[in-house]
């Protein structure tokens, strides 16, 4: 027997009303409500495990859904990177300009 996974209706009537007023990409809304019920499920198993008595709840929960790294956290790992080929003179790509930009207009002047 399986157990089906609901939406609640408050999520059912804000993507409808998201697809009927057009005010949202019909495609991102599918993304949405797929990455709920994802969600969903893997918080029904965690539970079960919970339930069983297995430890791992924290662990499944950080490797399923890890938090990205903080603005901070990537402008420091960008600036730690060791630069290619042995080469003295640091030289950024793009990506990591505008990662550093981003964290340094964060900060308060």
């Amino acid at each position: 027997m399986t157990n089906n996974i609901y939406p609640p209706d408050h999520l059912l009537k804000k993507w409808e009303e998201l697809i009927i007023d057009e005010e949202q990409n019909v495609d991102l809304v599918l993304y949405e409500a797929f990455q709920a019920g994802a969600d969903q499920e893997l918080e029904a198993c965690c539970h079960l495990l919970r339930q069983q008595g297995f430890d791992v709840v924290d662990d499944l929960r950080a490797t399923r859904r890890p938090k990205p790294l903080s603005l901070k956290q990537q402008a420091l790992a960008t600036l730690e990177e060791e630069p290619d080929d042995g080469k003295e003179l640091l030289v950024f790509d793009t990506a990591q300009v505008n990662i550093i930009r981003r964290a340094l207009e964060q900060l308060d002047d």
